[in-house]
């Protein structure tokens, strides 16, 4: 701060204003304000640690869009995440600040049938972090639900956090593979995934 103005990221009356990553356009990226919604009783405020960047951020800032999800307004990215609890709401009774968590980045509706069948993944209703038109976790704070935080234990990095989406993907594509001690694998592929689908493997 000089001259009496502001430095990026402080409110005037000194508080933090929550930045976040920003995907403008064909390749433009640019950190700018972003508004959280209030805390509800079942929330919490996460400050973000380690966020990995997917194949899916790559394709909509490559082209703005992944499948046929497409990027229609600024849209914040990120999904792969793991932070530190600085506020629970009222309701929450699962965790406390200063508790560090990876976050499912799927909000599901909780009443459709996959949902209640435990496939909450095929929830038609489902609402992701960073496909449109809803926001993603590259930012300094998100609220997230709580049901949604997990605990990471004391030798589990904020980095390996973060890994826990992808980790889960590639453990879901040997379940669904039925590969077992003696299977021969043929992986497409070096990235964060295929590494964790070797690993699942």
């Amino acid at each position: 701060m000089g001259k009496g103005g502001m430095s990026q990221g402080e409110k005037e009356d000194g508080e933090e204003v929550n930045m976040a990553a920003w995907l403008l356009g064909v390749n433009t990226l640019k950190i700018q304000p972003f508004e959280l919604p209030s805390l509800g009783p079942y929330d919490v405020l996460v400050r973000m640690k380690a966020v990995g960047i997917c194949g899916s951020d790559v394709h909509y800032l490559k082209t703005l869009r992944c499948a046929d999800f497409v990027v229609k307004e600024p849209m914040v990215i990120g999904h792969e995440c793991a932070g530190v609890i600085e506020k629970v709401g009222s309701e929450v009774k699962t965790l406390v600040p200063g508790d560090r968590v990876a976050l499912e980045p799927g909000i599901s509706c909780w009443r459709c049938d996959h949902c209640k069948g435990g496939r909450y993944n095929l929830c038609p209703e489902m609402k992701f972090f960073a496909t449109p038109p809803v926001h993603g976790s590259l930012a300094n704070q998100v609220v997230h639900p709580a049901d949604l935080c997990f605990k990471l234990p004391d030798n589990v990095s904020l980095e390996e956090g973060a890994m826990c989406e992808p980790l889960s993907v590639g453990l879901h594509a040997c379940r669904r593979a039925n590969i077992g001690p003696e299977t021969n694998v043929l992986i497409m592929g070096a990235g964060p995934i295929g590494l964790v689908t070797m690993l699942g493997a």
